[in-house]
């Protein structure tokens, strides 16, 4: 073998993928050639252990405008000559590396996917994930990433309307952060990532090219964090200024129609860029890197080709408009410089002044091989789910002291923390700010509005991964629909360990399976995403987490409800159950277990099919003007659903004796652990007015859900009967001040 086993791990490329690339190319390739392979066909980009997984995901709706996985981000119709492009994507590995950098390079690279695709970004959300709260380096990433997020977004004018935080010490090593970008375009203005064919012109505007991010996508996101190499030069640093530039002028010449194509020059830089514009367009490129601006002096072709500099956008410009084009660019004071054309012999031609320096096929660049193994469900899971939870021992503290511990949780607390750092009205769309189950921005133009929202329990696809992935499905929606909007498409990001394990592997394949098997039954498509794997340091994985980024359509966004009680002498309901559950077993993987015993385990339960009724339930009740409020019950189980519910609407509840959970309560006994802090799905906490009862029983029926009311609605205690009496005050302020007291 003529490479360096050094070499080959320096690009995350095997032996049997060398040995594939020289059968491939019929010679073996050199130094230039050879970096372009490993980018290409890293797991980042090439997405080897994953691409035939993704494939069992349904992708298909009749509001789909482009085939997933073709383009930079999905796309779906929403009417009126409007669509809604959007993706979610990660940059763990370099947050975990430089913190501010790293979060802020993830939103700067997500935004750029979606205005490339012709499309003026609207909203940002965003999911992280982070060790205990406790030490002080997870501090240090927690405070940097939310600080990198927030001055990217802030300066750019996009709204960051939500998202979500957690924490776990199987997040120590490797944090996630994940970030999501949603824009609106004119159809017709729909653009394309293709060099559209052979004869025309590739522009490089934006930033100039450094030497940062070499080898980010084969040496930093394509394998495990195992040694103490020095990482930081493969994290880039971000112009949040420039890119909004990028934006506005990139806005202007797609509607000019002297382009072909457009873009971003993410991951493996203008590697990818280019051969994936080609790919897409069947055709080949020239390049001379020659003419490629720099800003930094002795740059090789290989670290041009490979660098990850940000702000840079590939634009395919048509023969004879170049300086069309050039003059906008000029006017928004950003570098633009032809640096080849396409061509049709579907080689990827490299120059260095002129002198070749590489030319491999298109074709074979892009086509990574694809492992498809063999997972292995371990032997310790068996045991974890076949824990039997009626043993589990009563805390000494009452139900109200779990209460405020839970509330003061913080995955449960308030993360008004994090979302006061974000601007959330610029642009003056948002109907439902951060800290809902959704997010509401309105569309303006036209009287609809779009919800959003991310989802994903890292425990609970530990402890089964295929009820997992169907439980990350089946909340993102649920959030989505107690707003009353319907969910039309999903963006996931898929965050996991190393899949070369048979267990991890297993993890990734079930996870798939059950999120595949939500979509068909909640009938909503998967129309973007990326995948994140190994996400391990030292041999130690992360929890399993596929996020879901979910968005609905609202025919009229007036109609939009929110998760606060309303009015005092409303009716409460349980939505989703007939009885309160008492199941010990609904405390698999909840907050509850996991703050009160140290414990994660047990095994989740999802009825897909009574997910999808309660929530086709839940949006008639809400459109029609039956409730007045919806809120998800997930973490912390019901108590805490409604003292949030009581929080947000700053009212309080009493569930007396006489309701069905104080009654349950008292025929419980030990029980009521899990009938009050239990996290038992497919349940929806509502408020309606009493006069509208028979309408809400009927709705119901209709759809075959069952409910169950609960109490009233009252000025300001928190109480059920037999088992909590509080304050409002109380439990706002643990919620209020939980994370920043732990902070």
């Amino acid at each position: 073998m003529a490479v360096s086993r050094e070499t080959l791990d320096e690009l995350a490329l095997t032996d049997a993928e060398y040995e594939a690339i020289v059968e491939r190319l019929g010679r073996e390739p050199n130094h230039l050639e050879l970096g372009l392979f490993g980018s290409l066909w890293s797991e980042h980009c090439g997405y080897k252990h994953s691409k035939p997984l993704l494939r069992l995901l349904p992708s298909d709706s009749p509001r789909l405008l482009v085939t997933p996985g073709s383009e930079n981000a999905g796309v779906v119709d929403i009417g009126d000559g409007l669509a809604i492009v959007m993706k979610i994507e990660s940059h763990n590995h370099p947050s975990a590396i430089e913190p501010y950098e790293g979060a802020a390079t993830g939103v700067g690279g997500i935004v750029r996917d979606i205005f490339a695709m012709g499309a003026r970004p609207i909203a940002l959300m965003n999911s992280l994930r982070f060790g205990s709260v406790d030490e002080p380096r997870n501090r240090y990433l927690f405070g940097g990433v939310v600080a990198g997020i927030a001055g990217y977004g802030n300066c750019i004018g996009i709204p960051n309307v939500g998202g979500e935080v957690y924490f776990s010490d199987l997040y120590a090593g490797n944090p996630l952060v994940n970030a999501m970008c949603v824009g609106i375009l004119s159809t017709e203005n729909l653009l394309s990532a293709t060099t559209g064919g052979a004869g025309n012109l590739l522009m490089l505007v934006g930033s100039d090219t450094g030497r940062d991010g070499i080898h980010g996508a084969s040496g930093l996101a394509s394998r495990t964090f195992e040694d103490e190499r020095e990482l930081r030069p493969t994290v880039q640093v971000g112009n949040p200024f420039m890119e909004k530039s990028l934006i506005e002028a990139c806005m202007e010449i797609a509607k000019a129609g002297h382009i072909i194509g457009l873009q971003d020059l993410g991951a493996a830089g203008l590697t990818s860029a280019s051969v994936e514009a080609a790919s897409n367009g069947e055709s080949g490129l020239e390049i001379d890197v020659a003419l490629v601006p720099r800003r930094e002096t002795g740059m090789t072709p290989y670290e041009v080709m490979l660098s990850e500099s940000q702000e840079r956008m590939l634009v395919v410009v048509k023969p004879g408009h170049e300086d069309a084009v050039k003059a906008v660019f000029d006017k928004w004071d950003l570098q633009s410089t032809v640096i080849g054309t396409s061509t049709d012999d579907g080689l990827a031609r490299i120059l260095d002044d002129g002198e070749p320096q590489g030319a491999p096929p298109v074709r074979t660049l892009t086509d990574a091989p694809q492992y498809r193994l063999q997972g292995v469900k371990a032997e310790w899971l068996t045991a974890l789910q076949s824990r039997d939870l009626s043993e589990m021992p009563l805390p000494d503290e009452t139900p109200a002291d779990i209460l405020l511990r839970l509330l003061a949780s913080p995955n449960i607390a308030s993360k008004e923390w994090v979302y006061r750092q974000y601007d959330h009205q610029v642009q003056t769309n948002t109907v439902a700010a951060p800290g809902a189950d959704a997010a509401v921005l309105r569309v303006k133009g036209t009287g609809k509005g779009i919800a959003l929202s991310t989802d994903g329990n890292g425990r609970l696809c530990y402890l089964d991964p295929y009820i997992g992935g169907m439980i990350a499905v089946s909340e993102a929606c649920r959030n989505v629909s107690c707003t009353g909007a319907t969910p039309i498409a999903l963006t996931d990001c898929l965050n996991f360990g190393n899949p070369e394990k048979p267990e991890t592997y297993y993890q990734l394949e079930q996870c798939i399976l059950g999120m595949a098997e939500a979509c068909r039954a909640l009938d909503v498509p998967v129309i973007s995403g990326n995948v994140s794997l190994y996400n391990e340091t030292q041999g130690v994985g992360i929890y399993p987490t596929p996020i879901i980024g979910c968005l609905g359509l609202l025919d009229d966004v007036r109609a939009n409800i929110g998760m606060g009680f309303q009015q005092t002498g409303d009716i409460i309901a349980l939505l989703g159950a007939s009885d309160i559950h008492t199941a010990p077993s609904t405390l698999a993987g909840s907050e509850y277990l996991e703050v009160m015993h140290g414990m994660v385990a047990g095994r989740p339960a999802l009825d897909i099919k009574a997910e999808a009724a309660l929530q086709r339930a839940c949006r008639r009740l809400a459109t029609t003007g039956v409730i007045r409020s919806a809120h998800d019950c997930s973490e912390g189980g019901l108590a805490v659903a409604l003292a949030e519910s009581c929080i947000e609407g700053r009212l309080g509840m009493d569930c007396g004796a006489e309701s069905a959970l104080g009654v349950k309560l008292e025929e419980g006994g030990a029980r009521w652990h899990s009938a009050l802090f239990g996290e038992a799905q497919s349940r929806i906490v509502v408020s309606f007015p009493p006069n509208r009862l028979n309408s809400f029983a009927a709705i119901c029926a209709e759809e075959g859900v069952p409910f169950c009311e609960l109490g009233a609605v009252v000025p300001d205690s928190f109480k059920i009967a037999g088992a909590i009496e509080l304050s409002l005050s109380e439990i706002d302020t643990k919620w209020r001040r939980g994370l920043e007291n732990r902070l």
